[in-house]
């Protein structure tokens, strides 16, 4: 029992973060706040609330919605549910016009009050605690390096008699001889030559130097941004690694700033893993690393790379894992276009130092301890990071604990060996379909702890194939005129 008076910490720290979230709407001018979660596929939905009708209770008691008009959610006669703001993820919407405060909220039942079993974000809280409850580490940090295009114009349709989609940029090497107003400048971008080329070639900077402050704005730490490989405006901005859950909230904060600060230059921003044909598409390379204590475990200068058994071992988990964790980390049919043997993205299921043509690489650029990490290659930015991110923690965890040894390291350069030596070397998945029948026959390692559930998994794996898969694989391909329509 606690002592008469005393209330749970738990208490204490909403009522505390409550008062900070009123501070900030008091001190900010905030007219509106506005209330986001995230759908299994993993995009945000919101509500908004004036001031006037937010009050302390929201923290403890919950907002009432709709729970079956959120993808792979309720049913519709179990269709309410709570929306539980989370006042430490208060930030000042830098998207909006009106002054607004955002909350990511976390979802509960409202029959039983507890965390509801789909939400991906609640994944993510469970996975952090499972870590924590398992002694190997107390911390685990993520650090995505998400990739995306900038395009001037994106068309695309989809009817019983005919399918097309077109998108363009100012930079497209395609638009070298395109007449322009007031004359073509040139310094189009050539194709796999835009890492990574200075202003004018580079029409990009003035954009990504505002996304970034409007991140900052919005509490996320960022590192660096330039231009990436392609041509037509693909970018990275690479932000600071953070925890898990802390990832994934900055993930979400990320997508949406960079769409929004995208249009007020009248560009759309894609995160499509491969929306061109011929040039490079859009990864996600996750930096991961475990600590305990305030101290780095995967750091053993005496071993390959540096690695810690640990650390190689975490590894033996993720390739051991890596066709179902491709259900989460590469989870769209369009995410298999990027996914090809021969070409620019990793699929080789071997670990290397500096090697960027295996799907783990161990960074070398610095030999401090607390740089030490493993970096997982296949994921791209189409991915819910709260459950990509919990999955790879879960797969090496796994590794962890059944001390999996990974294939050895191959340090040559993968796509210059011959076909003999890579038919000896294991790939990832050739399609969405097969990492969705993958993770059917491979995910016990997700259910250690209750972190995932059975049910979730089916509901992803059931929506993924009826609404992405099977849509997809019945309509005819442009293309497929180009080769069949004279047979």
């Amino acid at each position: 029992m606690r002592p008469a008076g005393r209330k749970p910490k738990e208490a204490i720290s909403i009522a505390g973060g409550a008062d900070r979230v009123f501070g900030m709407i008091r001190d900010k001018g905030i007219q509106f706040v506005d209330l986001k979660l995230v759908d299994l596929p993993g995009m945000w939905q919101h509500i908004s609330r004036p001031v006037s009708a937010f009050e302390e209770d929201a923290f403890t008691d919950g907002l009432g919605f709709d729970g079956s008009s959120i993808r792979g959610f309720q049913k519709i006669n179990e269709s309410d549910m709570l929306l539980m703001p989370d006042p430490d993820t208060a930030f000042v919407d830098p998207a909006a016009k009106v002054p607004t405060l955002s909350l990511i909220c976390d979802v509960a039942d409202p029959m039983t009050r507890t965390p509801y079993e789909r939400d991906p974000r609640s994944i993510a809280k469970k996975a952090e605690a499972y870590l924590r409850r398992s002694g190997v580490a107390d911390t685990a940090f993520f650090g995505p390096e998400i990739e995306f295009f900038l395009f001037d114009d994106i068309r695309y349709g989809s009817s019983v008699n005919g399918a097309f989609y077109s998108v363009d940029s100012r930079e497209g090497i395609w638009n070298a001889g395109r007449e322009e107003p007031g004359g073509n400048p040139g310094y189009k971008i050539r194709h796999k030559e835009g890492y990574f080329p200075v202003p004018p070639s580079d029409t990009l900077l003035d954009v990504r130097n505002e996304i970034v402050l409007k991140l900052m704005e919005a509490g996320i730490p960022i590192e660096i941004h330039h231009h990436e490989v392609a041509t037509a405006g693909q970018c990275e901005i690479d932000m600071r690694f953070s925890t898990l859950l802390q990832m994934g909230d900055n993930c979400m904060k990320y997508k949406h700033v960079i769409r929004n600060v995208a249009r007020t230059f009248g560009l759309t921003a894609i995160f499509m893993p491969k929306p061109m044909y011929g040039d490079n598409g859009s990864g996600m390379h996750v930096h991961q690393s475990l600590w305990k204590d305030g101290q780095p475990l995967f750091y053993d200068g005496a071993q390959y790379a540096g690695l810690s058994d640990m650390a190689r071992h975490y590894i033996g988990g993720l390739i051991a894992h890596a066709p179902a964790l491709l259900a989460f980390n590469a989870p769209s049919t369009n995410s298999y276009k990027r996914l090809v043997p021969g070409f620019e993205a990793p699929v080789n299921l071997v670990y290397s130092q500096r090697n960027r043509s295996a799907c783990v690489r161990i960074p070398m650029y610095s030999d401090n301890p607390k740089a030490k990490r493993v970096e997982f290659r296949c994921p791209d930015p189409s991915a819910n990071p709260y459950l990509a991110f919990s999955a790879l923690l879960m797969a090496g965890l796994d590794g962890i604990r059944r001390e999996i040894e990974p294939p050895a390291p191959v340090d040559a350069d993968l796509y210059e060996l011959s076909r003999d030596e890579l038919a000896r070397i294991k790939t990832v998945p050739g399609s969405l379909a097969e990492s969705l029948h993958a993770l059917e026959h491979d995910h016990e390692f997700l259910l250690e702890g209750g972190v995932f559930t059975t049910g979730l998994l089916e509901t992803y794996i059931d929506y993924k194939i009826t609404r992405e898969v099977q849509p997809v694989n019945m309509r005819p391909h442009p293309y497929e005129f180009q080769l069949y329509s004279d047979i």
